[in-house]
């Protein structure tokens, strides 16, 4: 899903990985992970990740604070709406929201 969400964008890829992100980064000569941050209790757990990341592999960490009209989502609370039929358009894209919708029909 993610793929065909940003495949109008050419400068932006999208893998998997099974092992450490700093591992990852240091495979494909990433220096900088890039963080969204909706509440203080991210921080919290994110700053302790960069730090070890930084210590780990110099991999340096830079966080970014989300919209004050998002900072309340999470995919959980999302999921929650829809699968209640409630109306997610606003925080997904359309191909994403059917996708969903299909998902949670399935498993009843």
């Amino acid at each position: 899903m993610i793929k065909e969400v940003t495949s109008r964008y050419k400068n932006v890829k999208v893998d998997s990985w099974s092992g450490l992100l700093v591992d990852y980064c240091r495979a494909n000569k990433i220096p900088t992970i890039v963080k969204g941050l909706r509440a203080v209790s991210d921080f919290d757990y994110e700053l302790q990740m960069s730090q070890v990341n930084l210590q780990l592999q110099g991999v340096e960490t830079l966080f970014m604070s989300t919209a004050p009209s998002h900072s309340f989502l999470s995919s959980s609370l999302v999921k929650e709406i829809a699968s209640y039929g409630g109306d997610v358009s606003a925080y997904m894209p359309a191909a994403i929201v059917d996708k969903l919708r299909s998902r949670l029909e399935r498993k009843g």
